[in-house]
């Protein structure tokens, strides 16, 4: 199995794709996660693993466009699963969901 494509997040926000010895974008990251591409982000300074973070800044992105996929009802229920439902009964579930969309279009 391959390892995850690591990218470094410096203090200047700034993303480096260790790999291309290049800095590069969200939308780069978007590329490569579209590509099949595992990514790992961590702090340059640390280590400390980021990897969540930045793939949630990769949909918070893609929000902002005119092919959004989360609704302000889905959002505000997902909010409140925080506090009311474990993790897993939550996560489980949806992934399972997207995989059988994204088999059906495949």
């Amino acid at each position: 199995m391959n390892e995850p494509r690591l990218i470094k997040k410096y203090p200047n926000r700034r993303l480096y794709d260790t790999e291309l010895s290049r800095y590069i974008t969200l939308e780069d990251v978007r590329g490569l996660v579209n590509g099949g591409t595992e990514v790992r982000v961590s702090e340059q300074r640390g280590g400390r693993d980021i990897t969540r973070s930045v793939l949630l800044q990769v949909i918070a992105e893609q929000e902002q466009g005119a092919g959004s996929r989360l609704s302000k009802e889905f959002l505000a229920l997902l909010i409140r699963t925080y506090n009311a439902i474990p993790a897993l009964d939550v996560s489980r579930p949806l992934e399972a969901s997207l995989r059988q969309v994204a088999a059906a279009k495949t």
